[in-house]
Order: C-alpha cells, then structure tokens, then sequence
C-alpha cells in the first residue's frame, strides 16, 4: 500500500480511470451475452436479436460525436462518471418481469447502456493523452495498449459471466447483480477521480465536433470498415451459428466467445512488441500491412463454409487467426488517432475518430442479423472481406510522418 500511495499522480489517475474500465467492460460484455442468449431462447430471429442492439449502436454514434465536444468543456472525469451511472440505470431497467421485456423497452434500455459505454471508453482513451508527457510515444504506445488490451480481455471474461449469470441467477437476478457491484465503482470514482482531467484549456465551440483534420477523417473512415467487418459476423450471427448448427449450449457459446476475446486482449496488450515498433516501417504503413492479412482470414472461411471443408475446424482456428489479426489492427488505429489527436481538448478528435467506430458497429450489427438470416454465416464472412479490404485501401492514404514508438 506504502508504493501505491509513493506512485506519481498522473499513474494513480491512470490507475483509476483503467479501474473504472474495467469494471463498465465486465458488465458491457455480459450484458451484450445475457441479451443475445436470453432472447434467442426466448424464441427471437437473429434480425429481432440484432435490432435491440440497434438503439446501442445508434447512440454510441451520436454520443462519441457530443461526448468529445462535452469532455473538453466539463472534464473526463464527469464523463466517466455519468457513463458509470447510466450503465446502473440501464442494468435497473431490465431486472423487470420477463413480461415487462418488449422489443422496444430492451431497446430504450440498450440506448442508455450505448451511451454509457461510449461515454465511458472517449473519456478513458482520452484521458490517456492527457497523462503522458508531449514525445514519449513509446509509453503513450504502451499505454494505450494495455488499456484497450485489457478491457477486450475483460469483456471476454464478460461474456463468459453472461453465460454464467444467465444459468445460476436467471436474467433478471443477473441484472441486479451487476448493478450493485457498478455502483460502488461509481461512487469510489466520484470521491478519487480529478476533477479538471482532460478540460480544454478553451471552450470549444459545438461545431467542432467535427474533425477538420484530414489525417483523422482518413483514420476515422479506416476504423468505420474496420469494426464493420468484424460485427457483420461476430455480433448476431457467430453466437446464433454456434447455437444452432453446432448445437452447444449457452455457457459453452459464452464460454468460448469469452476465450476468443480474452485472447483478443492480451495480443492487443502486446500489440508494441508483436508489430516490431523498431523497424524502419511507419505506423500508417504498418495498418496497410496488417489490414491485408486480416482480410485473407474470413475469406477462408467463408470458402470452408462454401465447399463444406471442415467447417467445424475453419471456423474455430479461422476465428483464432481473426482475433489475433484484427488485435494488431485495433491497437495500431488506437494508437494512431491519441499520437495524433490534438493535446487541447483530446477528446474531440478521439471522440469523432469512436463516432467512427460506432457507426461501423451499428452498420455491421443490423446485417450480422439481417444477413445471416437470410444467407447464412457465409455471406456475413464475404461482406467482412468485402469491409476489410476497404480498410486497407483507405489506409494507404494515411500520413507517414506520424511518430513511431521506439
């Protein structure tokens, strides 16, 4: 305790604002798991399980978009914090009656958990640029890598508290549960959280939360594609695919979607050793190279899928391949848009760049389930290749003077 309290303040707050991260990304992912398995046992189509998502998707767009411009005048800690309350109420809403639980009240409910979570994630990735010193672009690297890392390791851990919950409390239990343990984060976060963290020095005007810098619009447009091409097929329709052609239970589907992401985690928390930072290759050049090889992996399996080759096999080691692929990728983009945010008011061009990212998440969540309804996994695996390349080529129009981490 004596070296916790000797650590410097800008590691306690980093300290804090990971905790606080981590504790939302626990809940995130075992809601998004609880709901995709309960409704589907309930009887719901893919398409009406991808749509409660859609309310989430949607405000998550909106809520990178304002949420940056309202980081910069009122300070991410009060961002962080309102993102960790309104998850409590989102939990609340759904520990109701199984009756209560229509299509358009889940979907209200999703809305406020989309907005806290996006609320929560701006202000912590932001938050980030604020606490490294101006050049040291290795540890902003580092840093920003095992942040993203081990909240993606976590929500693997979420989804597989999902399934669990699901089985040992039911859904309504589960929702109560997980509501009373964010709400002591919450409070423990208003008491030790810095209140001046991340308030642009100026108050931006509303207008600029939009990004004028053509770097981060070329980055932004990247990262739309990018997440597109991974939920076109892993949001709806993996989950509903293992359920039903393969016929494993809920806590096997949890279980193993939870493993794929913690994996996903830990390659992205050591994403700076992996891409080899020291070689004479820029970061902007270095997503065009791992965009390419992420683009090959669905492809296969979709070809598996399409002759009948193995399909079992293509699909667990090809979703193995997928994870660490598209870790790389995520850790460079995340890295690429905090070097080259503006350091006074972080959080707009971060939280226009997460707009992005949101939209491709809203874009791939709704054809996962309409897709895949109607065509099946193969065809969610062809438009995720058809996403990916568009990647890449947007990415060859990336700067190359962006510093590289050493």
């Amino acid at each position: 305790m004596q070296r916790l309290a000797n650590l410097p303040s800008e590691i306690k707050q980093y300290l804090v604002v990971t905790g606080n991260y981590w504790a939302f990304t626990l809940t995130d992912g075992a809601l998004r798991m609880l709901v995709v398995l309960y409704f589907h046992q309930l009887g719901y189509t893919p398409l009406s399980i991808a749509m409660l998502f859609l309310f989430y998707e949607v405000f998550g767009v909106v809520t990178n978009l304002v949420g940056g411009w309202i980081g910069a005048r009122l300070g991410l800690n009060k961002t962080m914090n309102i993102g960790l309350a309104l998850q409590v109420v989102a939990l609340l809403m759904l520990a109701v009656p199984s009756g209560w639980l229509t299509v358009v009240y889940v979907m209200v409910a999703q809305a406020l958990s989309g907005i806290a979570k996006d609320l929560n994630k701006m202000s912590a990735k932001s938050s980030i640029k604020t606490l490294v010193a101006e050049g040291q672009e290795d540890t902003l690297f580092k840093w920003v890598a095992i942040l993203t890392g081990s909240k993606n390791a976590l929500k693997g851990i979420g989804f597989f508290l999902g399934g669990v919950l699901l089985t040992l409390l039911g859904f309504k239990g589960a929702m109560i549960f997980m509501a009373s343990i964010l709400a002591l984060v919450w409070v423990f976060s208003m008491i030790v959280l810095k209140k001046d963290l991340g308030k642009a020095k100026t108050k931006p005007k509303f207008t600029d939360i939009f990004s004028k810098s053509q770097s981060i619009n070329i980055l932004s447009a990247a990262r739309l594609f990018l997440f597109g091409a991974r939920d076109v097929w892993f949001v709806v329709a993996l989950p509903v695919f293992l359920s039903q052609i393969f016929d494993w239970d809920h806590w096997q589907v949890g279980g193993f979607l939870a493993l794929w992401v913690i994996g996903y985690g830990i390659v992205q928390s050591f994403a700076p050793k992996l891409i080899k930072t020291n070689m004479p290759i820029s970061p902007s050049q270095q997503t065009v190279k791992w965009a390419s090889l992420l683009a090959i992996t669905p492809l296969v399996i979709a070809l598996s899928l399409h002759f009948n080759w193995y399909v079992e096999v293509f699909v667990i080691v090809g979703l193995m391949v997928f994870g660490v692929l598209f870790a790389i990728n995520s850790s460079l983009h995340s890295y690429l848009i905090v070097s080259m945010a503006d350091a006074d008011g972080v959080s707009l061009d971060v939280g226009f760049y997460y707009m992005a990212n949101a939209l491709g998440r809203l874009i791939g969540t709704i054809l996962s389930g309409y897709i895949y309804q109607q065509y099946g996994l193969e065809y969610c695996l062809i438009i995720s290749f058809v996403f990916i390349t568009l990647t890449t080529l947007i990415s060859m129009k990336l700067p190359n003077d962006v510093a590289k981490p050493v």
